[in-house]
């Protein structure tokens, strides 16, 4: 029997680039939460943006944040994993270096930004809906940083190469998206905070299932013993799953409707 459902956010509950829930998961994740299932919002976004996303069941879920750099149940931090601050430096002086490059700075409770352009300032406030500060000189952040994020609006496919050869050996690089790439701790990643949940609340790998659809999302496909990959995921990712499906909500109406859970 199911107890726990974790899902990837951007590309697979919210596909074809919408940017709001659908009415039909917040009602399923209320019918989960009443049947003792906890839903878990897993994905690289920052935790005050998720709690904005999922606001009408926000208390009733866990959640995955930075790409697994936070984990938090019941307002409570289960886990909160920096990366190590010298070579966080260097990484934000390498980025500032690449003139299509912006940097995301990532807090518990707030993304810090050093914007090349205004187009960049606002696509964070008012297209992502991030809580952010703007600062001078990002190497003045005093915060723990949670993850180190690479914007290229036109996509990071070229520079992916060269931050993942790079820094590779020193922290986690993965794609987040299409302009997006995360640099967090080595071996933090969705999979391993997926663990530490599961491990606090007594769940086991048979009772867990996951969504996902990028290469940030495959460890936690991994580590539940449901992973599902949405038809639109990337190349290779439906590799590690259990199969795939068209919507998460399909596959969670039908579990619904069998029982299952």
């Amino acid at each position: 029997m199911i107890k726990l459902i974790a899902s990837d956010i951007d590309g697979t509950l919210l596909l074809d680039g919408r940017r709001e829930l659908s009415a039909e998961i917040i009602e399923q994740i209320e019918m989960l939460y009443e049947k003792g299932i906890l839903f878990v919002a897993a994905s690289g976004r920052q935790m005050p943006n998720l709690e904005r996303l999922f606001a009408p069941v926000k208390d009733k879920i866990a959640y995955i944040a930075e790409n697994g750099a936070l984990v938090v149940y019941q307002k409570e931090v289960i886990a909160k994993i920096p990366m190590e601050r010298s070579v966080g430096k260097a990484i934000l002086e390498d980025i500032r270096q690449k003139k299509d490059c912006e940097i995301l700075l990532s807090g518990e409770n707030t993304s810090y930004l050093e914007p090349k352009t205004e187009e960049y300032e606002k696509h964070m406030k008012f297209f992502v809906k991030n809580n952010v500060t703007v600062v001078d000189n990002i190497l003045d952040v005093q915060e723990d940083y949670l993850k180190i994020s690479v914007y290229e609006k036109n996509g990071v496919r070229d520079c992916e190469a060269y931050f993942k050869e790079k820094w590779g050996g020193l922290v986690t690089v993965v794609t987040s998206g299409y302009a997006w790439l995360d640099m967090i701790a080595p071996n933090v990643n969705k999979g391993n905070a997926l663990l530490l949940l599961m491990e606090r609340l007594g769940i086991s790998k048979g009772q867990t299932a996951a969504f996902g659809d990028n290469y940030n999302d495959i460890e936690m496909l991994k580590t539940a013993g449901y992973g599902y990959a949405v038809n639109s995921a990337q190349p290779g990712v439906a590799d590690c799953c259990a199969g795939c499906v068209d919507r998460v909500e399909t596959k969670i109406a039908e579990w619904l409707g069998r029982a299952c859970i």
